[in-house]
């Protein structure tokens, strides 16, 4: 009987999630990403010292766990008056001549470079390489946020797109193409002439400086907003153009019928909007979560955004600055929801502040590996709010299973190992604990406190 329903099981599988069309190098990122993003803790905001901080407490306290990428998030062009900032910050029309305020600085080609009052190494042109080397001399790998298409201020000096000879801004850009929430950019019209070649300058450059990893933003919204599938593949065929590997994030709220394109042309790709420290919050991804679960493989890897735990919005870009608003155990499920759905791990909040809990949450080896060597991620049921997830460790000793309540009270939950498609004698491990607790050989039943979570891991005897 337990084969006749694996064998349904299977089916159901193949029918209802095929398995979709993926790029023909998984290798960029066979695991989940895992490390540190700016923007939950400085959004607009952050400076080289900042960034540094947070790289060396990656260096000297969770590399060993896996955790390795330092990533920039957006706006690193704009210059901010010194100590201030605002989330999604604009530029103006000069009204003398129309020219556009602040100025960012850039090359002669329109390409971006950093804001130098914030990251004083990147003076003399040398943008971001100087902090890449200084990431990497520390064994860990470097990324930056980008957003999708032109500088409107490349546009108003109509700057030449390098490798495209003759052509300027002004003939590649669409003015039609308006990212709704930050205005410094365009659309790039991908059917002009030199459309790819400014994507190919632009990898150049990143590529030049050391970038490992890319978060490409404003790809995707909302059901009013188009999918940006034409510079979406311009800018993964301009990285395929390069020498080194670059990770290329697509953010954000990926709708689930873009899935194959996302796929094709990206290691991992959003599927929500801004995910904050707030219960309601956390609760709704479960139901985004388990849609996209059976999506999930090497070199490609549905995120569920930053973990949202430690000291947070210290200057925006939501709230006043705090630390997490979870409880410790909300922070619990939020980790142990992200790591059996396989999500990159991107903490958000600032490292060098990290107490107790944070440290528990990001250095449990069971957990990461949970994450990171997994196999068949899925939702095995959700019922009276009471949720089971499972998936199987790829060296085939563990089925990790993780239980939740998501309930305002406590609750006992009882899962039958035949719904988890198995059989015979099991010994149960605590992954959180790392401490055997029982064993089981029909079911495994807990109370659970409210809002709360227990991540097991059953071996075979």
């Amino acid at each position: 009987m337990c084969l006749l329903k694996n064998v349904l099981t299977l089916m159901f599988t193949a029918l209802f999630f095929p398995v979709f069309a993926q790029k023909n190098s998984p290798d960029v990122a066979p695991k989940p990403p895992m490390g540190w993003n700016s923007y939950n803790a400085f959004g607009a905001t952050v400076t080289e010292a900042e960034v540094r901080e947070n790289a060396e407490y990656i260096a000297k306290n969770l590399k060993q766990y896996g955790w390795n990428y330092v990533v920039i998030d957006f706006c690193w062009w704009y210059p901010h008056p010194p100590g201030g900032g605002q989330s999604n910050p604009p530029q103006f029309a000069n009204k003398f001549d129309g020219s556009l305020v602040p100025y960012f600085e850039m090359d002669e080609f329109g390409r971006l470079h950093p804001d130098v009052r914030r990251f004083p190494s990147s003076a003399g042109g040398k943008g971001f390489k100087p902090l890449a080397d200084y990431i990497h001399s520390l064994g860990l790998k470097f990324g930056i946020h980008v957003m999708r298409g032109i500088p409107r201020q490349a546009v108003w000096y109509n700057t030449p797109v390098m490798g495209a000879d003759g052509i300027k801004a002004k003939d590649i850009v669409d003015t039609t193409s308006v990212c709704p929430w930050l205005n410094n950019m365009w659309g790039v019209n991908m059917s002009k002439p030199g459309a790819q070649q400014w994507y190919n300058s632009i990898l150049k450059q990143y590529d030049s400086w050391g970038v490992d990893y890319i978060k490409l933003d404003d790809t995707d919204l909302n059901d009013k907003y188009p999918y940006r599938k034409e510079e979406v593949a311009a800018f993964h065929k301009a990285i395929q153009s390069l020498k080194n590997p670059i990770t290329l994030s697509l953010s954000l709220n990926m709708k689930f019928t873009n899935r194959d394109h996302a796929a094709e042309n990206s290691e991992l790709w959003r599927v929500s909007h801004d995910f904050w420290d707030e219960f309601k919050q956390l609760k709704e991804q479960f139901s985004i979560l388990a849609q996209w679960a059976p999506y999930s493989g090497p070199g490609n890897w549905p995120d569920a955004d930053m973990l949202q735990i430690g000291a947070i919005a210290k200057r925006g870009p939501v709230g006043k600055p705090r630390r997490s608003g979870f409880t410790p155990e909300e922070a619990r499920t939020h980790i142990t929801l992200w790591s059996i759905f396989r999500s990159p791990l991107m903490m958000g909040g600032n490292l060098p502040e990290n107490l107790a809990l944070e440290t528990e949450l990001m250095t449990n080896a069971e957990i990461i590996d949970i994450n990171q060597n997994s196999k068949n991620s899925r939702q095995v049921f959700r019922k009276d709010e009471m949720v089971c997830w499972a998936s199987e460790s790829l060296n085939g000793k563990f089925v990790n299973v993780a239980l939740f309540n998501l309930n305002d009270t406590e609750k006992k939950i009882t899962v039958l190992l035949s719904e988890l498609g198995l059989e015979g004698n099991y010994v149960v491990r605590d992954a959180w604990k790392k401490a055997s607790i029982g064993k089981a050989n029909k079911d495994i039943n807990y109370s659970i406190a409210p809002h709360a979570s227990i991540m097991l891991r059953l071996i075979k005897e």
